[in-house]
């Protein structure tokens, strides 16, 4: 049986196709359209998750998106009347960040955009799973069998916190709280407060949080009321929900306790850090309130954390140091990315009670590119290169990170979710403290406060960071050995931790071998990883990885066994002008 999962209108567009409760293919669409955090009907995932392997929507049996449209029409007229008349606002374009105005014909697009792509093929019936079930249902291709899964985000349909117990091929709906008293939104909200992006940029605010001090946490500490069994709620003395639309969330007493807003234009000040501090430090007060009850009703020690929310890995690297969960775990896609295959998953599984025969212990769901595609996309762009067999790539790739250099390692099929994983990375030498710098100056020209993860062979993990469970997709951030943060400077944060990423043979036998070749080079078994692009989303063509690789200053480019360090001053320059070109707006 195969199920496609789809989703649009929301921020974090895509698809996702399993057959029989497996994956096949997984895609964001603001991959294929670079277009961050696109909201798009995603034809162009579509296009390679369907005519590029010769299907149609007749190899489709069921068709599920990761909402429930009566539940936010509900919803929607509870807020609308509570704040009566300034929440008729609600109604403006992107209101709550994320919900357009025409959002309640969800059904109407996806019908419309399917019946386009596929030539007016008749489209079955669309099955609305729920957000949270839809989050909650990546337990079925978890390693546990047994867990409770806590989902937090800026808001599903009807709730932004819900619990669920996990056991076998079942989920069972816990409890849930209100929409509004949303720890997502709020640590969206307060990073917008601070001048950063909306709906995007929270992980810049949680890197800021280690350079602040504690100045306001005893005033957040107001923001959030912890009630009895887990519960909390946001006071709604500082909030106006019904504002949201105009960008104006907070009340004329949140500026009189914690000053006005005070947008960051590329200088940060004490209040910046200061009030990151306590945005962090009050979320990660709140999720351990809410997992600590939750350890106390359930007997899993295992917990799923899904959501947005769950890409807080100091949060999470917390919940694991003060509570009596045992272990934890994150899939890729935790966020909105994850929805489209988390409604597949909850159909198959939840609504047409299949039995569980499938676990995910890799995210390389995407779409991967042949040899002759790369020759192709190396040519176009006049670059010089060479073939390497598995071991004189390993040992080629390997020597160059010893001597300080920064290759762009393109590999098979892309990451499903936020973080690049080993397939589509930038990779660097992390014993050099001064490399985190250089790779901000050179490549990515982004915020210095910012980390870098380390990637680690497996079998060394626990002997580099505090910690004794894996995590092969890079959503904990345990504090990195004191003995050992000496060796591998440039990968730990100022407040001594590594947001680190395990890495098994099995899993992903190429990049476990060039870190493998680094480590019997230099004898450190930890890679510095970021995300393979610059201000943009991740490649995910090798087009988009020679242009990424032209228009910085890297020192070699790996396109799978083809190995390039041409910087041709035509192919650069080439590269920014189609850059620029294609991002320019379109005023004809």
């Amino acid at each position: 049986m195969r199920i496609l999962g789809i989703s649009c209108l929301s921020h974090d567009a895509g698809i996702a196709v399993i057959k029989d409760g497996v994956p096949e293919i997984v895609i964001e669409e603001e991959r294929l359209n670079r277009e961050k955090r696109t909201l798009e009907f995603p034809a162009q995932s579509l296009f390679e998750a369907f005519d590029r392997r010769g299907l149609t929507l007749g190899d489709v049996d069921a068709i599920t998106t990761p909402w429930r449209i009566h539940d936010m029409r509900v919803q929607m007229r509870w807020m609308l009347l509570r704040g009566f008349p300034r929440s008729f606002n609600l109604l403006r374009q992107n209101a709550l960040g994320v919900i357009p105005r025409y959002f309640v014909f969800l059904d109407f697009v996806l019908r419309s955009g399917l019946r386009k792509h596929f030539d007016n093929a008749r489209v079955p019936n669309i099955v609305q799973c729920g957000h949270h079930n839809s989050h909650a249902a990546s337990f079925y291709v978890s390693p546990f069998d047994k867990a409770t899964v806590l989902v937090m985000d800026g808001y599903g349909d009807n709730c932004s916190t819900s619990v669920y117990e996990g056991a076998g091929d079942k989920l069972r709906f816990v409890r849930k709280n209100q929409l509004t008293d949303s720890l997502g939104i709020l640590y969206t909200f307060v990073s917008q407060y601070l001048g950063f992006a909306s709906f995007g940029d929270e992980g810049k605010v949680m890197g800021l949080a280690a350079y602040g001090e504690p100045t306001y946490v005893e005033r957040f500490r107001d923001l959030v009321h912890l009630r009895d069994d887990g519960e909390y709620a946001l006071n709604r003395d500082y909030f106006c929900h019904h504002l949201y639309g105009q960008n104006r969330p907070f009340t004329r007493k949140f500026q009189e306790v914690f000053g006005p807003p005070n947008p960051f234009r590329g200088e940060l000040t004490q209040r910046h850090r200061d009030l990151a501090f306590a945005l962090q430090a009050v979320t990660e007060e709140t999720i351990l309130h809410i997992v600590r009850a939750i350890c106390k009703q359930h007997d899993a020690r295992k917990l799923c954390l899904v959501g947005g929310v769950a890409m807080n890995c100091v949060a999470n690297s917390k919940i694991l140091e003060h509570t009596d969960v045992e272990e934890i775990w994150v899939p890729p896609c935790a966020s909105d990315t994850g929805v489209p295959l988390g409604s597949a998953l909850w159909h198959h599984h939840q609504t047409l009670r299949n039995p569980r025969s499938f676990e995910l212990t890799h995210p390389f769901y995407g779409v991967g590119y042949s040899d002759e595609e790369i020759v192709a996309a190396l040519k176009a762009a006049g670059l010089t290169y060479k073939r390497l067999e598995e071991g004189e790539l390993l040992a080629t790739v390997a020597g160059d990170l010893a001597d300080g250099k920064i290759i762009g390692w393109f590999q098979d099929r892309f990451e499903m979710g936020a973080r690049a994983l080993g397939n589509r990375s930038i990779l660097a030498d992390p014993r050099r403290a001064e490399m985190k710098d250089i790779i901000n100056a050179r490549v990515k020209h982004r915020e210095p406060f910012r980390p870098f993860a380390p990637a680690v062979l497996i079998e060394h993990a626990s002997e580099y960071f505090e910690i004794d469970q894996a995590d092969p997709y890079m959503t904990i951030a345990p504090r990195v050995r004191k003995e050992k943060a000496k060796l591998i400077p440039a990968a730990v944060h100022v407040d001594g931790t590594g947001r680190f990423q395990t890495v098994e043979r099995t899993a992903n036998p190429r990049y476990y071998g060039v870190i493998e070749a680094f480590k019997e080079r230099t004898g450190v078994p930890v890679l510095l990883n970021t995300s393979f692009n610059r201000q943009e989303p991740i490649v995910a063509r090798p087009e988009e990885a020679i242009s990424c690789f032209l228009r910085t200053d890297m020192d070699g480019l790996v396109l799978g066994n083809y190995y390039s360090t041409d910087r041709n001053p035509a192919a650069v320059k080439q590269a920014h002008n189609a850059f620029e070109k294609a991002a320019a707006p379109d005023v004809s």
